[in-house]
């Protein structure tokens, strides 16, 4: 496995200790099925700062080398500028991304998997959820689909973020909290199924649901910044007029 890890300060022995248990989220002798995948993990801390890590999972990978000396010739540049090319001794080549634009199929690999592994319905109804923040829990027997779909569908609520507990891998040894949970709401990618005991989405505007179902369907919307420029939309047509909704009410305070 190939592992690199957002530590850009220092950090405890527990922590440390935890990032191996995120990286093998799975019984290692069986886990022949999750070869040549692609995920991501999250640590939260209690000041709710995030760290991410990405792991590769590979059978008979030989690069440790390879890896090391990238890893040396990133260590002495700065942090890229957002979209703005990154050339590399070890003859590696990448592009950082645009933090400030949307998100974009297929360059895109978490929205480009979301968007095929998940119909629109269920999109929408993961969608209203969210907004509603609902306890979600989201399966997949593949992680880097798993992954993928929770950062993709967290993506879309763009300019908002989740401000919640936010595990895209759950290791084994968490799994306790979703036993103890209660009134969640279940989206399980392999079968493209969503249960949920809240009627969300039809306590949203039917014209703005109606409007965003009809430009995800389109071709045109699958490919660019297609998607989650509909999501946009929508959240200007459901949040934009809210200061409409705020009242100013002059107070007079009297000092003695």
């Amino acid at each position: 496995v190939c592992v690199c890890v957002s530590l850009s300060v220092l950090v405890s022995q527990e922590v440390l200790q935890t990032i191996p248990k995120f990286c093998f989220p799975f019984d290692v002798e069986v886990s022949q099925s999750q070869v040549g995948q692609n995920f991501t993990f999250v640590l939260t801390d209690i000041d709710g700062k995030q760290r991410f890590g990405f792991c590769r999972l590979t059978q008979g990978c030989r690069v440790e080398n390879d890896l090391n000396d990238m890893l040396n010739s990133l260590y002495d540049l700065p942090v890229p500028k957002p979209f703005t090319p990154v050339n590399l001794s070890v003859h590696s080549y990448f592009i950082a991304p645009d933090i400030n634009g949307l998100p974009t199929i297929p360059e895109s690999r978490n929205l480009t998997e979301y968007f095929v592994a998940v119909d629109v319905n269920n999109m929408l109804q993961l969608y209203a959820s969210m907004l509603h923040e609902r306890r979600i829990i989201i399966t997949s027997s593949k992680l880097s689909t798993l992954t993928a779909c929770v950062h993709g569908a967290a993506a879309l609520l763009f300019p908002m973020y989740w401000q919640h507990i936010f595990i895209p891998v759950l290791p084994p040894h968490l799994l306790d909290y979703c036993r103890s949970l209660e009134d969640v709401v279940i989206l399980n990618v392999d079968t493209n199924t969503m249960e949920s005991p809240f009627d969300d989405l039809h306590n949203l505007p039917s014209d703005v649901v109606s409007s965003l179902k009809s430009k995800l369907k389109k071709q045109s919307t699958a490919t660019g910044s297609g998607v989650a420029r509909a999501f946009l939309r929508a959240q200007a047509a459901l949040f934009g007029s809210y200061r409409d909704a705020l009242r100013y009410k002059p107070v007079r305070i009297q000092c003695h």
